[in-house]
C-alpha cells in the first residue's frame, strides 16, 4: 500500500500491458497501451461464469488489440468468451474494440448518450477536421500555422481507430441495477467529460468502476467542442461531482479508466471540485486585469507551457471555463472584426 495526496493505492504499480491482475474475486485489471498523450487505458474484466463482461475496450489499434488478445489467452481467462461489453462512455479509447466483440456475439450495454455519440462520431470519421471545427479553432485563437499542423491529428481523426458500434444495444441509465461479475451494481451517471458517463457502484462489496469520472491524479479533460460552442461542461462536471459525493464512501475501492486503483474517493471528489473552482478564480483575476484571447488565458489554468500535443485539449478546456464564467454573468465574449473571440470580466 502506498499513499499520495491523501489517497491510498493498494498496488503502487500497474500490471504490465495485457497481463490481467485480480483486484477482487472475479474482477481483473487489464491495462492496454494508447498512442496518445495519455499512454494507457484500463479495462475491467468481470467473471460471469460462462463468459466475461468487459468494461471498456481500448482503441482498435494493433498494440491495444494485441495486448487485449494476450490477456484473453492467459490461463486465468482462456476458454471463456467475452459475452458482454459495458461502455462507460463514448470516447474512442473506451469503445474502440466494441465492434469486434459484438461481431463475435457480445452484447453492448451502455447509456443512450454514449451509444448515440459513438455512432454519430464514427460516421463522421475523417482525415483532418470538419469546417465547423476549423472555424471554432480560429475564433478561439489558434494560429494558422498551428491549425495546419494539428488538423491531421484531431480527435475527429482518432475515430478511424474505432470500429462501428452495433446498430442495437442494451440501454443502462441512472438508477438502474445490473448484475455482472457475481455482483449487483448501481448505475450512476455523470456529465461534463462525456454526456451520461456511467459509473458502477457495487451493492455487494466496496468496488466502484469509475471510468474517467473518478481518475486518481490527472483530471479528465472538460472541453467545449465545435458541435456545441456555447456549452457549459464545467457546470455539468461540478454538478456531477457533487452528486457522486453523496454516494462516495471512504471504504470504496475505485477502479478508474486511467491510472492506479485507489481508496479515498470522498477526498478525491473534493480535490477535483477544488481544482476547478481554483482555476475559475484565477481566470476571473486574469480577466479583471484586461481583455484576453483564449490562449492568453492559459497561464491562469495550466502550470506548464502548452505544446502542440496538448493545444487542442487546452483550448477546448479554456473555452469551457470561460463559458462557465459567462453563464455565471462574470465574463463576456466579444467577436472582433478579425473573427477572434476576446474575453473580459463583467
Amino acid at each position: 500500500m502506498s499513499e499520495r495526496g491523501g489517497l491510498r493505492f493498494p498496488w503502487p504499480a500497474p500490471p504490465d500491458d495485457g497481463t490481467p491482475r485480480e483486484v477482487a474475486p472475479g474482477v481483473l485489471w487489464i491495462r492496454l497501451p494508447l498512442e496518445m498523450v495519455t499512454d494507457h487505458v484500463n479495462v475491467w474484466a468481470l467473471d460471469d461464469g460462462a463468459g466475461w463482461t468487459l468494461v471498456d475496450t481500448g482503441l482498435d489499434t494493433p498494440g491495444a488489440h494485441a495486448a487485449l488478445g494476450r490477456a484473453l489467452a492467459t490461463p486465468r481467462m482462456a476458454g471463456k468468451p467475452v459475452t458482454r461489453v459495458i461502455a462507460t462512455h463514448h470516447h474512442p479509447d473506451h469503445v474502440g474494440q466494441v465492434a469486434r466483440f459484438a461481431a463475435a456475439g457480445a452484447e453492448l450495454w451502455t447509456t443512450r448518450s454514449a451509444w448515440l455519440n459513438a455512432r454519430m462520431l464514427h460516421l463522421d470519421a475523417r482525415d483532418g477536421i470538419c469546417p465547423e471545427t476549423e472555424v471554432f479553432w480560429r475564433r478561439a485563437g489558434m494560429a494558422e500555422d498551428q491549425l495546419a499542423r494539428l488538423a491531421a491529428h484531431s480527435a475527429e481523426s482518432l475515430w478511424r481507430h474505432v470500429g462501428p458500434l452495433p446498430p442495437s444495444y442494451r440501454r443502462i441509465a441512472a438508477g438502474d441495477e445490473i448484475v455482472a461479475g457475481g455482483r449487483r451494481w448501481h448505475v450512476a451517471t455523470g456529465h461534463g467529460h462525456a454526456p451520461e458517463h456511467a459509473v458502477l457502484f457495487s451493492l455487494d462489496d466496496d468496488l466502484v468502476i469509475g471510468g474517467d469520472q473518478m481518475l486518481p491524479s490527472i483530471s479528465a479533460n472538460i472541453g467545449v467542442l465545435a458541435s456545441e460552442p456555447e456549452a457549459d461542461p464545467i457546470g455539468e462536471w461540478l454538478d456531477s461531482l457533487h452528486a457522486m459525493a453523496a454516494l462516495a464512501e471512504e471504504r470504496h475501492l475505485v477502479l478508474p479508466g486511467h491510472g492506479l486503483v485507489y481508496r479515498g474517493l470522498p477526498l478525491r471528489l473534493e480535490q477535483m471540485i477544488a481544482r476547478r473552482r481554483s482555476g475559475l478564480d484565477r481566470l476571473r483575476g486574469l480577466l479583471g486585469a484586461g481583455v484576453r484571447t483564449v490562449p492568453e488565458c492559459f497561464p491562469a489554468l495550466y502550470r506548464r507551457p502548452i505544446t502542440d500535443e496538448l493545444f487542442t485539449l487546452a483550448l477546448s478546456e479554456a473555452v469551457a471555463h470561460l463559458n462557465h464564467l459567462a453563464r455565471l454573468g462574470q465574463a463576456r465574449r466579444d467577436t472582433g472584426a478579425d473573427g477572434l473571440w476576446r474575453w473580459s470580466a463583467v
